[in-house]
């Protein structure tokens, strides 16, 4: 339950963080708001590990945990810029749910091959939750999209599933420092995609400032991720987490006064039916 409970956090944050990146790119260079964002997430993660060094829990990391952090830290990147470049050049319809779906495809596989194996009920919770994800993440927005969304929403969801796949591989008692490393390495991944495709990163102003908030939320959303796959198995909290979009659609129906579509409907249900079998 502890695993549930921290999956369950680790999914509200990363919908939060979705729902403000999906804000402040209206108004800011998605390539901005990913680079301010996966900066923020560093600062704040250091100013949490270098915290508990100085309690005397700073773990005791070894040089194949900040690899396996930085391999997360490569995946993150890769996932944060083309899931920006995607809903940039493409509807969210297209982009989103496959990249939901990748996301817990990966590390399931991974949970698998590694040897977790829930009970049956979970595996109907895990088997359910796919088609919430792919439903949850869908809008009614039918205006034509660019093609190339298709393979940005693929190359996020592979991106944001090695990010969680590699991530669960860190030690335990590893500590926080190489979360630090992995949102270093995410940080300057999206700078050298964002360069490479000729986009500028550096805010002009204080409105491309604010996506700096989303280190408060993507943050806690990793750690909780982090040490939610110390309690139980990657195959069941992966894909827990991996429901975020349920939290950033209900977020804009409340806050936005975005109308939740029939199809985002049933895609909730399942979502809350996959949650009870797996607790269950």
């Amino acid at each position: 339950m502890i695993a549930l409970v921290l999956a369950g956090f680790s999914a509200t944050m990363y919908g939060i963080s979705d729902f403000l990146g999906g804000i402040f790119s209206k108004s800011v260079s998605p390539w901005r708001v990913a680079a301010v964002g996966q900066t923020s997430s560093t600062l704040v993660t250091a100013v949490m590990a270098a915290g508990m060094s100085l309690a005397g829990s700073g773990g005791s990391a070894t040089g194949a945990d900040f690899l396996w952090a930085m391999f997360a830290g490569l995946g993150s990147g890769i996932g944060a810029a083309f899931l920006y470049r995607g809903l940039a050049r493409a509807k969210m319809n297209v982009v989103a749910p496959i990249s939901a779906v990748g996301c817990a495809l990966l590390p399931v596989a991974v949970g698998f091959g590694l040897g977790d194996r829930p009970g049956l009920l979970a595996v109907v919770g895990i088997i359910v939750a796919f088609p919430a994800i792919w439903l949850v993440a869908q809008t009614t927005d039918n205006d034509p999209s660019h093609s190339g969304g298709v393979l940005d929403g693929v190359f996020a969801g592979i991106g944001f599933g090695l990010m969680l796949a590699a991530l669960a591989q860190v030690d335990p008692d590893a500590g926080m420092w190489p979360v630090v490393s992995m949102y270093v390495v995410s940080a300057l991944s999206v700078a050298v995609i964002a360069l490479i495709l000729g986009h500028g990163l550096m805010p002009r102003n204080r409105t491309e400032l604010r996506p700096l908030l989303l280190g408060l939320v993507g943050a806690p959303a990793a750690l909780a991720f982090y040490y939610a796959t110390h309690y139980g198995l990657l195959s069941i909290v992966s894909v827990i987490t991996s429901l975020y979009p349920a939290v950033t659609v209900i977020l804009a129906a409340i806050i936005l006064r975005e109308r939740v579509n029939r199809t985002q409907g049933i895609g909730l249900a399942m979502a809350v039916v996959a949650v009870v079998f797996v607790a269950w």
